[in-house]
């Protein structure tokens, strides 16, 4: 098998912070592209500190900032500083893909826009991620998934129960699904790149993915339809569709239709029930909904789950334990299947999750350890062509931090 991986070869810039940005160049250096981390002085990209990451109780490593920064090398240069351009324009130079999600207006200050971008290197293929899109009035506020993706998109409105409020959703769930996004909006710039030989700029909203997240129903009120009623358990539109729980306390999610309704019953030990007229038919499960909730809630009730699953697996229903985030690291499913992958580098931290994207016999690079605070960026200046005499002069005119020796004293 060849050592060669799909983007080896590859050059990306990753000027960007947080998750959605470094993610999706986290993407790219799986399959091999090189990958340098751009980050400011002092305490770098936010996402090294961010304070909803809660401690691993076997390592102090920051779990997620090695999720979406691994096998990247990482330099430290101040964009602010005048001195600076000289070291970007040779970046550009250098990169295939940029990346970056500095608003707009600021990044027209850094020099990082697209004009001056493509200027410097007209076949870069140059991706972005807003909050809110390019245009509108709205473009120039500042986004999180938790604004953009979730709030905003009417998914987070659509994900609760009847009668609960919004709840906080999972931290960073938005920003992940918005960089496989980025990275396919790259790959499909980087195909016509091939073709072409034509760079692009190609990007998208943390708005526009959470609106295709919740395609279905915006898709329908654009019709003008209200496709949509908020799930209530007890009297569910589809009680066939539900979740429930079972004598032992473990919740699960039922998730079948009315063909299955004989092999359900046949499940729940009550095959007499699509004799019953309140059960015989698609339009009188409908009806019944509540009814048939209640009555699968007892059946439930009424035995532990591993009985449930025995049962349920043998008439072949669709449905799921309801894990929680521990319960679903240690499934078996996930390392016969490479979604949990070894990370090397990180002490007491020895797993981590792989991204989704997978080209079946062609492996991935190894998950490595994100670079440290600006571990390579005497190295990477090196391989841009700067001597020592002129690190030294970018160091004096603050373009870069002070050497490793002093930053480390």
């Amino acid at each position: 098998m060849t050592t060669e991986s799909v983007f080896t070869g590859l050059k990306v810039l990753d000027a960007s912070t947080y998750i959605a940005g470094p993610a999706a160049a986290t993407m790219l250096s799986d399959f091999g592209a090189d990958v340098i981390k751009v980050e400011p002085p002092g305490t770098g990209d936010p996402q090294r500190r961010l304070s909803f990451v809660p401690p691993s109780p076997r390592a102090e490593a920051n779990y997620g900032w090695h999720l979406a920064n691994r096998n990247k090398r990482g330099m430290v240069i101040d964009l602010k500083s005048p001195a600076t351009t000289e070291i970007l324009k040779r970046l550009v130079e250098w990169a295939d893909v940029v990346i970056t999600n500095f608003p707009h207006g600021t990044r027209e200050k850094l020099h990082l826009d697209y004009d001056q971008v493509s200027s410097w290197n007209p076949r870069v293929v140059y991706a972005d991620i807003t909050g809110f899109g390019d245009a509108g009035p709205d473009a120039g506020q500042p986004g999180f998934d938790l604004t953009a993706y979730w709030s905003r998109s009417g998914l987070l409105a659509s994900t609760r129960d009847a009668g609960a409020p919004p709840t906080v959703p999972v931290w960073g769930s938005g920003d992940y699904t918005s960089a496989i996004a980025i990275y396919a909006a790259i790959v499909t710039a980087l195909f016509r790149r091939a073709r072409t030989g034509q760079g692009a700029s190609v990007g998208t909203s943390l708005l526009a993915t959470g609106v295709w997240a919740t395609g279905t129903l915006v898709a329908g009120a654009l019709a003008g339809g209200t496709p949509f009623e908020l799930h209530d358990r007890s009297a569910p539109v589809n009680a066939l569709t539900n979740p429930y729980r079972t004598s032992d306390g473990r919740w699960f999610m039922l998730a079948t239709s009315s063909v299955h309704w004989p092999r359900l019953t046949r499940a729940i030990g009550h095959p007499e029930l699509p004799e019953d007229p309140r059960f015989a038919d698609v339009e009188a499960l409908v009806e019944n909904a509540a009814a048939v909730s209640e009555l699968l809630d007892t059946e439930f009730r009424s035995r532990p789950f591993a009985h449930w699953k025995d049962v349920l697996d043998r008439e072949r229903i669709t449905y799921s334990l309801i894990q929680t985030p521990e319960e679903s690291a240690q499934d078996p499913q996930l390392r016969a299947n490479d979604i949990v992958v070894p990370l090397e580098g990180v002490p007491g931290l020895t797993e981590t999750v792989n991204s989704p994207v997978n080209l079946r016999g062609i492996p991935k690079v190894p998950a490595k350890r994100a670079p440290e605070l600006g571990e390579h960026t005497d190295e990477i200046l090196a391989e841009m062509g700067f001597g020592p005499a002129q690190i030294a002069r970018l160091r004096a005119q603050g373009a870069i931090p002070g050497a490793p020796e002093e930053e480390a004293a």
